[in-house]
C-alpha cells in the first residue's frame, strides 16, 4: 500500500506541474498531459480504496 501511496503522490505532483503550465503559460501540450494525469490519478485512487476497505476488513 506504501507503494501505491507513493504512486498517487507522483500523479498528483505531475498533474499540478503540467496543470499549472497550461494555466499559466497557455501551453495546450501540458493541458493534454494534465488530463492524462488526471486519468491515471482516478485509477490509482479508485485502486487505493480498494485495498483500504480490504485492509480495515
Amino acid at each position: 500500500m506504501k507503494e501505491l501511496v507513493e504512486k498517487i503522490n507522483a500523479e498528483i505532483a505531475a498533474f499540478q506541474k503540467d496543470a499549472a503550465a497550461q494555466v499559466e503559460k497557455g501551453n495546450k501540450a501540458a493541458g493534454a498531459r494534465a488530463r492524462k494525469a488526471a486519468l491515471e490519478l482516478m485509477k490509482s485512487l479508485k485502486e487505493f480504496r480498494k485495498v483500504s476497505v480490504e485492509a480495515s476488513k
